[in-house]
């Protein structure tokens, strides 16, 4: 039996059915292009429009994915240059008896702009495809292929191509996606870690106006500090045997070097990575490009407004820090933990006073290998929650939408990261809240009525609501929910915790957020702050 077919102006596409985890049935296309292959001389460059085809695509399976190393998986390499590629899952298709259009939902991967994808072996639709919402997935380019930058204009590489390939892949959307029986009117974008910045990027973004109405940041934002990158090329020099030379040598030879050359080449740099200063590969402020991504800092634009008044949602995992245990580094000195983002230099003496009250508060005599459930507060705190803390607390007097906050703390079967990582301690790790939206290769046997069918379903319901009425909680006499999820209104920051039972309490973590938000205050990043606000 021929499998379901949809046609747009770029061809005719086939996909497959599929069955959700309630056993209903839905479809999927997947190995959608949305986008030209990025190869030869689009190396490194903004992504353009794909080309139409002839006959009929075979959408039933997934095509490549963007050129990585699976950290979960054995550090196995998957994917190609090729991977400008999206999915889409949707229960009924338009049909002259059929014209109503669902909520979208957009879903951008995390992995630190170098790892993961848009895989449904990472994010399988059957949970969310359950409240009647249409479910895009993506791979945008990572590492070098989509975060190198050059200062030189004639280069036309200024950074953040895997940004405008999420910008490119929203476009598509516009224009397509009501032939799945999507609603290009009513689009959430979501994204968790890495996507949560890029949620936070686009947000921020003129290049994506107009291209989403609601948006979702989990356990991640533009001011985190590893989603920073550095402007220019000059670190990828000694990589190359070409110390010294101009950005036009650098980028020619980079140029030329194979797929597994430049993922070589990216080994290196995150090896080389210095705590305390912006990575290699991340986002970038574009100075010299007509067709800019960000023109202005993060900060800049939050602090005058200059953000998409859309309904906002954001939160983290009560034990985020846990997933640095993938990738172990012992603290050993303190102002490694100072982020880059409060513009201390490394060196100065201010640096070395905030690490002491750093190690105090979380420490005070002992080490972090004597308190190891401090040290993932520790990192937790630095890497993540205060970003977002500071985003809220920014955003929300100036924002005509609601701002919604959570911590989520629930633990079942369901939090894999943690149970992979083997960690005994209380908390919740970044990535565990990803097995309650999405299925993976990993996803446990779920029991009708269990724990954890409870808990994913309370999980997709908030999130689903979210994208139908831009309020998680529409009803408070939801027998599932029983609870109403109020937008942060005041400095007390009212937020929800997710638990076994959903409760809504203010200033989460308050004691370590005074600490961090004072420490950033009194920073020349602080500083510079007031000068804006």
């Amino acid at each position: 039996m021929a499998g379901p077919e949809v046609t747009l102006t770029q061809g005719t596409l086939r996909g497959t059915t599929s069955r959700d985890i309630r056993g209903n049935p839905f479809f999927k296309f997947q190995g959608i292009p949305y986008a030209k292959p990025p190869l030869g001389d689009l190396r490194f460059k903004a992504p353009v429009p794909p080309e139409p085809w002839t006959g009929i695509l075979d959408a039933s399976k997934e095509g490549h994915v963007s050129y990585h190393k699976d950290l979960l998986r054995n550090n196995t390499i998957f994917g190609a240059e090729d991977c400008l590629l999206l999915n889409v899952y949707t229960k009924k298709l338009p049909s002259n008896d059929n014209k109503i259009l669902r909520p979208v939902l957009f879903w951008i991967h995390g992995g630190g702009f170098f790892y993961g994808s848009g895989s449904e072996q990472l994010y399988g639709p059957d949970f969310l495809i359950t409240e009647d919402v249409v479910i895009v997935t993506i791979n945008y380019r990572l590492g070098i292929l989509g975060f190198v930058s050059f200062e030189d204009p004639s280069l036309e590489v200024p950074g953040n191509a895997g940004l405008k390939d999420q910008v490119l892949a929203l476009k598509w959307v516009q224009k397509n996606i009501s032939k799945f029986g999507g609603d290009p009117n009513n689009v959430t974008i979501f994204g968790e870690s890495a996507g949560g910045a890029s949620v936070h990027l686009l947000v921020l973004s003129p290049m994506a106006d107009g291209l989403f109405h609601k948006a979702i940041a989990q356990s991640g934002c533009a001011l985190n500090p590893w989603a920073r990158g550095t402007t220019g090329c000059k670190f990828l020099a000694p990589a190359l045997g070409l110390e010294g030379a101009d950005e036009r040598t650098i980028y020619e030879a980079l140029k030329t070097k194979t797929l597994e050359e430049i993922g070589q080449i990216q080994d290196i740099i995150i090896k080389e990575f210095v705590p305390n200063e912006p990575r290699a590969l991340g986002f970038v402020v574009e100075t010299n490009s007509a067709r800019a991504f960000l023109e202005e800092e993060p900060l800049t634009l939050m602090l005058t407004g200059r953000f998409k008044q859309v309904p906002f949602m954001t939160g983290y995992t009560s034990g985020e820090g846990m997933i640095f245990e993938i990738l172990p580094r012992e603290i050993v000195d303190f102002q490694d933990v100072v982020p880059w983002s409060f513009e201390y230099r490394r060196d100065a003496p201010e640096t070395k006073i905030i690490a002491d009250k750093i190690k105090k508060l979380y420490f005070g005599d002992d080490t972090p290998s004597k308190n190891i459930s401090k040290k993932y507060d520790l990192v937790s705190d630095s890497q993540i929650i205060h970003g977002l803390y500071v985003t809220v607390l920014t955003q929300y007097p100036l924002s005509k939408a609601p701002i919604y906050f959570y911590r989520m703390t629930v633990e079942t079967e369901l939090n894999f990261m943690k149970k992979l990582l083997k960690i005994e301690v209380p908390g919740v790790s970044h990535l565990d809240d990803i097995g309650y939206l999405f299925s993976h290769f990993a996803t446990p046997e779920i029991k009708p009525g269990s724990v954890e069918d409870l808990s994913l379903s309370r999980f997709v319901r908030l999130w689903t609501n979210f994208a139908k009425f831009g309020n998680p909680t529409p009803d408070n006499r939801d027998r599932l929910l029983k609870t109403l999820w109020k937008p942060v209104t005041t400095a007390n920051v009212d937020f929800l915790d997710i638990g076994k039972e959903l409760v809504v309490l203010d200033n989460p973590d308050s004691e370590r957020m005074k600490f961090w938000k004072q420490l950033f205050d009194e920073s020349p990043a602080g500083q510079k702050a007031k000068v804006l606000a």
